[in-house]
């Protein structure tokens, strides 16, 4: 099972209408960079919810589990590029009774795997 970011189009039409208003002396480069990340859940029990948000924005973006859960030993390829050139995410696994466990400043052009807990 793979998921992406479901505000990709969203976050396509901001950095178009972003660069639309940047001076045509100045150019970004922007590194293309892996950001698919094995999230592996080793909690014993099933995460019912899943957010990942770059660690500037002040709170969580969309479930990126959807209608979907990870059950207690199962793990899911998450796919970070959302179209912003931001590397480091903070992460939420929330459970069903409430209680949830985060990873802060994943740097998820770097590791391959993030293990909760």
């Amino acid at each position: 099972m793979s998921f992406q970011f479901k505000s990709l189009a969203l976050a396509a039409a901001a950095a178009t209408a972003l660069a639309a208003c940047q001076p045509t002396t100045t150019t970004t480069t922007v590194v293309a960079a892996n950001k698919n990340v094995l999230i592996v859940n080793n909690t014993g029990r099933t995460i019912w919810r899943f957010y990942g948000s770059p660690v500037n924005v002040s709170s969580w973006e969309e479930d990126i589990l959807g209608s979907s859960v990870l059950g207690a030993g199962q793990s899911v390829n998450i796919d970070f590029d959302d179209g912003r050139a931001i590397c480091n995410y903070d992460m939420r696994a929330e459970f069903q009774d409430g209680t949830a466990l985060e990873r802060r400043n994943v740097n998820v052009c770097r590791v391959a795997s993030v293990s909760f807990p």
